[in-house]
């Protein structure tokens, strides 16, 4: 399976050093995603000759890339093949995550593998954004530190923000739920980093989140998937015949703000009666929980807010089990008109709606096939990336440049002359 990205790989007709770049591309992929292999297999399945693969598993071994391991004999005749592997050690992509009440960071190997895993509750809407940009520069300082004090590079770095994102400049446009309008978030935090070699990139949490899953999930390589992310808000990321659909402007998968309800709630964003006013967290416990209520205290981590949450609809409370199942219908019946729409192999809920997610699925299910006009509605799953799938979908992504250019990456010899003649 092909783990998607923000962009896709494609080998063009170049030059010798860009053929040379999308070969080796072609081997550090084929080996993240189908495992260690001889060169001998790696030929077979990559299409290159065998010369050709012996040189580029070199000097992917020369630039840490790669490790050679045990030998295995793979028929009755002819000598046994070397195993080539990725080596994880040497280089991850780094996920930021900014929300309502946390900030989260994971750093992924390219290997998959998570070396660093962290979040922290911060009740963001009160701080402001110089602050709130201040820890999360020290935060990401932090994880860079302890990266590097195990010989491991920093591919990049990955924000993800709950709001209307201009991925191209690297600036949040729009994010109700946050209070924050026209933030320059790459530039500011790149100048509180104050490391120029560190490439620092924005996307929507819900759209890297849907990556994470369609690389990482339960359902990892559906190739038409829908995710649907609760917390405050709700947001949601489409991936269509395996590529993440962004739409015109790069703002699609803004789905908590469907108009359902013109009389409903007030909306972060100004309206009434959009979908996360009946479904989103804030919802939710303003059906099952008075202001003194610790599950509405932002101060506690928003795990042990859901498992209070949870434990109460376990024990048989009423009012939390008949506002579970007012949350469960208000999905469905949002749900149906992206299923209508996009008709998805199967829907995704991550975020609340995974941890609350028992409670959740039998209303939501009725309702879709009340509402789904092409027959029976499509497969409803719970992520089992908790709280930590748009943060491992920017890792994702920042791991991207290596993968589509392995020469990012320097040979091993000239990193320690460097080490050595500063």
């Amino acid at each position: 399976m092909s783990r998607p990205t923000s962009r896709s790989f494609a080998a063009t007709r170049a030059d010798h050093g860009t053929v040379r770049r999308n070969n080796l591309s072609l081997i550090v992929r084929t080996l993240r995603d189908a495992g260690p292999r001889s060169r001998a297999r790696l030929a077979s399945e990559t299409g290159l000759n065998k010369a050709t693969v012996s040189s580029l598993v070199s000097e992917l071994v020369d630039r840490g890339l790669v490790d050679e391991g045990e030998m295995q004999r793979e028929g009755v005749v002819g000598r046994p093949g070397q195993i080539v592997g990725l080596n994880g050690q040497r280089v991850a992509g780094i996920g930021l995550e900014l929300n309502v009440d946390y900030v989260a960071v994971i750093a992924l190997s390219l290997r998959g593998d998570t070396l660093v895993s962290e979040r922290l509750p911060l009740d963001v809407p009160n701080i402001g954004p110089d602050r709130v940009l201040d820890g999360m520069a020290e935060l990401l300082a932090e994880v860079v530190a302890t990266l590097e004090s195990d010989d491991i590079a920093t591919a990049g770095v990955t924000v993800a923000i709950p709001g209307l994102m201009d991925v191209d400049r690297g600036v949040l446009t729009y994010a109700p739920n946050l209070g924050w309008r026209d933030v320059p978030v790459v530039d500011a935090l790149t100048e509180r980093l104050g490391r120029s070699d560190i490439a620092i990139r924005v996307d929507n949490d819900a759209n890297l989140s849907a990556l994470a899953e369609y690389a990482d999930g339960a359902d990892a390589g559906t190739a038409d998937l829908v995710y649907l992310t609760g917390e405050v808000g709700v947001g949601g990321g489409v991936i269509v015949h395996g590529e993440l659909l962004r739409g015109a402007d790069g703002f699609s998968g803004e789905v908590g703000h469907m108009p359902l309800d013109a009389a409903g709630h007030p909306c972060g964003c100004g309206r009434r009666g959009c979908w996360e006013t009946m479904v989103g967290l804030g919802a939710l416990l303003r059906m099952v929980a008075d202001g003194d209520d610790p599950v509405r205290n932002p101060e506690l981590d928003l795990e042990q807010r859901l498992d209070l949450l949870h434990a109460r609809a376990t024990a048989g409370d009423a009012p939390t089990l008949e506002a579970l199942q007012r949350i469960g219908r208000g999905l469905g019946v949002g749900a149906s008109i992206l299923v209508n729409v996009f008709n998805p192999g199967v829907i995704v809920l991550g975020g609340y709606f995974a941890v609350l997610g028992e409670f959740l699925l039998e209303p939501m299910t009725d309702e879709l096939r009340d509402r789904v006009i092409a027959g029976a509605p499509c497969r409803v799953s719970l992520s089992h990336l908790g709280f930590t799938a748009a943060a491992r979908g920017g890792a994702h992504v920042a791991l991207d440049a290596i993968l589509g250019d392995p020469t990012l990456v320097p040979l091993l010899e000239a990193q320690r002359g460097a080490t050595a003649n500063p």
